[in-house]
């Protein structure tokens, strides 16, 4: 069966929210919060789909068990991959963090992205 949605009709619901945290992330500084609705599990969990929104802030993210593609409908954030460069990442750009992936990511503005988390 298809599953349909429109990412930015979403936020215009009750999203549940809560301060980001481990296990997702690690915050550095001021406590961010964040919310989420996921429309879209699969029967065995291992991908789900959804929208997530967050408050400007700094945090470290570690995808050893899973990988994330995500594409930013609202908002800017800056990702720097350890060892590697600062990329800003904005309202209509698409990015793929694969499993591995290690670093930073700095919301600048509140970011809203629609996203799709997978697992080997």
């Amino acid at each position: 069966m298809s599953v349909t949605f429109k990412p930015r009709e979403l936020f215009e619901e009750k999203l549940d929210g809560s301060p980001l945290g481990p296990p997702l992330a690690e915050v550095i500084g001021k406590e961010i919060p964040t919310r989420i609705a996921i429309p879209f599990t699969s029967d065995d969990s291992r991908i789900l789909s959804g929208v997530w929104e967050a408050d400007p802030g700094l945090s470290r993210w570690e995808f050893l068990e899973r990988g994330e593609a995500i594409h930013v409908l609202e908002g800017r954030m800056v990702v720097t991959e350890d060892g590697g460069e600062p990329i800003t990442v904005d309202a209509g750009t698409s990015a793929i963090f694969p499993i591995g992936w290690q670093g930073t990511w700095e919301i600048k503005e509140r970011i809203r992205k629609f996203f799709v988390i997978f697992t080997a």
